[in-house]
């Protein structure tokens, strides 16, 4: 089995893999501009892919420009079908409350992570089957494992 799926790409300039075995390959802006404080752009990357049938794209803040900048995705993460041909863009959002934040054309601005999957059969059924966790919902694990959420009888 091969560990590696070729990504069919028109771009000025490939995604970047920083270290060997990352998942996500870095995607730049195509332009330059500034996204003030609370706002949100759609910005385009230049990059079109046909992806092999049964292959998804996930594209995924930059954990180190939402660390340090508070810039994240709006819709995180987007998705990009195989059928799609179109350039990918990214819905930028600075959630800095302050600080502006400039990008410039070459810069890196999302990841893109590439993963097979299954087709889905829905089938249709009077009753799901029973699990541990059942309907139990947001929320229902707690936040810390010394103190979990009790429910009073």
């Amino acid at each position: 089995m091969s560990d590696s799926v070729d990504v069919l790409i028109v771009s000025s300039s490939l995604p970047s893999i920083a270290h060997l075995g990352d998942a996500g390959a870095d995607l730049s802006s195509a332009e330059a501009f500034i996204l003030l404080p609370g706002e949100r752009r759609t910005v385009a990357t230049g990059v079109s892919i046909a992806l092999p049938r049964n292959h998804v794209a996930f594209i995924v803040p930059r954990s180190g420009l939402a660390a340090r900048h508070g810039i994240t995705i709006v819709n995180s993460p987007g998705t990009v079908d195989a059928g799609y041909r179109g350039e990918i863009s990214v819905t930028l959002l600075n959630t800095d409350s302050q600080n502006a934040f400039a990008v410039n054309v070459g810069d890196r601005i999302a990841q893109m992570v590439v993963l097979p999957f299954s087709t889905v059969n829905f089938v249709s059924v009077q009753r799901l089957p029973g699990s541990a966790r059942g309907e139990a919902g947001f929320g229902s694990t707690g936040v810390s494992l010394a103190s979990p959420i009790v429910k009073e009888a």
